[in-house]
């Protein structure tokens, strides 16, 4: 379970990596922490680029082991990352946005150090995620597995043809398919790339898995919602330079016969939002729609 307010004696801190001008945020943060009392340690890759010293370092494996929460300055593809590598051990990660967009990294910078204070005193929201893991099978063994928070994708290469799929879910055929691939979801990941190909919007405490076919040949190949518990199977059966990728980390050279088993993890992630935090008032700011159409028209 996630650590309780009491427990949240050692922080970790993961920055992203190459982002220019954050040393005087990291300074106010790390003077922030060690007032109130907590040890805060380094993620290795974090310590390398910032220099300071004085500052333990841990491996993410050792954060998995020994912190009580972990602190993320970047983008939601970092906070990703470190999700994917604490998922087994269930600690849960506050996001400072550094990024763009920022689903998962949902404090302004600006904002850090009074809602960090709310949140380590007990003031949070906790949101539990789910994951999806799949493995890639080539004549009964297994020659890669991966984890993914937001999406596994089959898709074919640039300048190749179409890619012919075969889709089975629970052990039942359900179709054959030719398209540009085809992308299997979590709810989380129903805001990225299953999004902008024409998926649904999932919350995310559904127990769903959306599969959202990439621009398809036939138009009947429409974005599906299935249960959490379903076991998915996507055989290669034809195209060239084929690759399977996890929250955009790539396993290429799929062969034809490959399969691709998908099914959700048995771990999750915990995100600990500032109080009052509201999934829909994040899409309306991030999807904007909290923008109308101009009055005065003027475009």
């Amino acid at each position: 379970m996630p650590a309780t307010p009491a427990s949240f004696h050692t922080i970790a801190l993961v920055v992203r990596p190459n982002t220019a001008g954050i040393e005087e945020s990291v300074g106010s943060l790390l003077d922030f922490l060690q007032a109130t009392g907590r040890r805060v340690v380094f993620e290795q890759a974090t310590a390398e680029h910032l220099g300071l010293p004085g500052i333990a370092v841990m491996s993410v494996q050792e954060i998995g082991e020994q912190a009580d929460a972990a602190i993320v300055m970047g983008g939601d593809g970092t906070m990703l990352g470190l999700a994917r590598q604490l998922a087994p051990y269930d600690v849960p990660q506050i996001g400072i946005n550094q990024g763009r967009l920022g689903f998962m990294t949902d404090i302004p910078l600006e904002d850090m150090l009074p809602v960090l204070g709310q949140i380590l005193s007990g003031s949070y929201e906790a949101e539990r995620r789910t994951l999806l893991e799949g493995r890639v099978m080539r004549d009964g063994v297994a020659i890669h597995v991966g984890m993914a928070v937001n999406d596994v994708v089959v898709s074919r290469g640039a300048g190749a043809g179409m890619a012919e799929l075969s889709v089975d879910v629970d052990e039942h055929f359900m179709y054959n398919q030719r398209s540009d691939g085809l992308i299997v979801a979590t709810p989380t990941g129903s805001t990225a790339y299953a999004l902008s190909a024409g998926g649904p919007l999932l919350h995310p405490t559904l127990g769903g898995i959306v599969m959202v076919p990439i621009a398809p040949h036939a138009l009947s190949n429409r974005p599906i919602v299935l249960p959490d518990s379903s076991q998915i199977v996507i055989e290669i059966k034809r195209g060239r330079d084929i690759t399977v990728n996890f929250d955009m980390q790539t396993f290429a050279s799929l062969m034809p016969q490959d399969r691709i088993h998908i099914q959700r993890s048995p771990h999750a992630i915990t995100f600990l939002h500032p109080e009052h935090w509201s999934y829909y008032n994040t899409l309306r700011e991030k999807l904007h729609w909290n923008e109308y159409p101009s009055t005065d028209g003027k475009v």
